[in-house]
């Protein structure tokens, strides 16, 4: 009898062979390395939402994760001294923390989702990984950044991932264009998180 082999995962819109399934999962222990703060997510489904939101900007960009450790958060700041990674998890840090304190003295008033906060706080720059690329050693916008900020392209990545629509709109709203709509109040806090970590770099 001829040895069984082990037959390919089946994605929702495509079959996944061994090999893909493979890299699919160096991804996403990269991506679990990455961003420790996946844990701070109550809710386990939206948790692996926003893991395979990550993993599938990684299949899709030039960039490796190696490279965030080591690029400048910001095109926008000549010679910025901090990476994408120290930006990125000092905004969910400052966001979690504003969202407690919020609920906390102001919770009467205010309902606030602690974990839509976090999921849209981690997500916020992922459309990144498809707006820059590294080009002898120096990051730079790509061709397809320069059509598409990394708010639209993090919303397309993240609902592509099923990510509930509240995260999405934090995603839209965090960078300047989301000074047309209104904000969520999650929104807000993402919002100021990611300014108070940036604008002091801009001197």
């Amino acid at each position: 009898m001829p040895p069984r082999t082990r037959a390919p995962k089946k994605s929702a819109n495509r079959t996944v062979s061994p090999g893909e399934a493979t890299e699919s999962g160096a991804l996403r222990r990269a991506v679990q390395h990455l961003w420790p703060e996946l844990e701070w997510i109550e809710n386990r489904d939206l948790g692996e939402k926003v893991t395979s939101t990550w993993v599938r900007a990684f299949e899709l960009s030039p960039l490796t994760p190696d490279d965030l450790n080591r690029i400048p958060f910001t095109l926008l700041v000549p010679n910025c001294p901090a990476t994408f990674m120290e930006h990125k998890r000092c905004v969910v840090h400052i966001a979690r923390r504003s969202a407690e304190a919020m609920r906390e003295f102001l919770g009467r008033g205010l309902k606030i989702d602690i974990d839509t906060v976090i999921a849209g706080a981690i997500l916020a720059d992922v459309g990144k990984l498809l707006e820059y690329e590294v080009v002898d050693g120096k990051a730079r916008q790509s061709p397809r950044g320069e059509f598409l900020r990394h708010p639209f392209t993090g919303v397309a990545l993240a609902m592509e991932c099923g990510v509930p629509e509240a995260v999405c709109h934090i995603i839209a709203a965090h960078a300047a264009e989301g000074d047309l709509v209104k904000r969520t109040t999650e929104a807000i806090i993402v919002h100021h998180a990611d300014f108070m970590s940036y604008l002091p770099f801009r001197k």
